[in-house]
């Protein structure tokens, strides 16, 4: 199987924006966020950047706020570490996989409780 640059850039910006995340972004509303991956187009324009947290929804719908608001400075943060010939932009969607994983969880917890 070929790794294609789009993706190794993806994982390059991956580290670099969950590092801007930790160290740079002052938001409380972004302390719980975890970036979990980082699709990108094959022409390099355009990433799809994936999170997740820990916490009620309301929390979630905040923390995609603060995210939709820190996304030019996160943008240009990114433009400053990493050196492509075009910067993509960032669209930001919550990774629903986490969820899913910690309710079968929970269920097979219930089932083995239950015997």
């Amino acid at each position: 199987m070929e790794y294609k640059r789009a993706d190794r850039v993806a994982d390059v910006l991956q580290r670099t924006i969950a590092e801007l995340l930790y160290r740079r972004v002052r938001d409380p509303r972004l302390t719980k966020i975890t970036i979990t991956g980082v699709e990108l187009t094959d022409d390099l324009r355009h990433a799809r950047v994936f999170y997740c947290m820990v916490g009620t929804d309301s929390e979630k719908d905040l923390a995609a706020a603060a995210l939709a608001k820190a996304a030019p400075f996160i943008r240009r943060e990114v433009g400053k570490r990493v050196h492509l010939k075009y910067l993509p932009s960032f669209t930001f969607s919550y990774d629903e996989s986490f969820d899913y994983g910690e309710k079968i969880e929970r269920l097979l917890r219930e089932l083995r409780d239950d015997e």
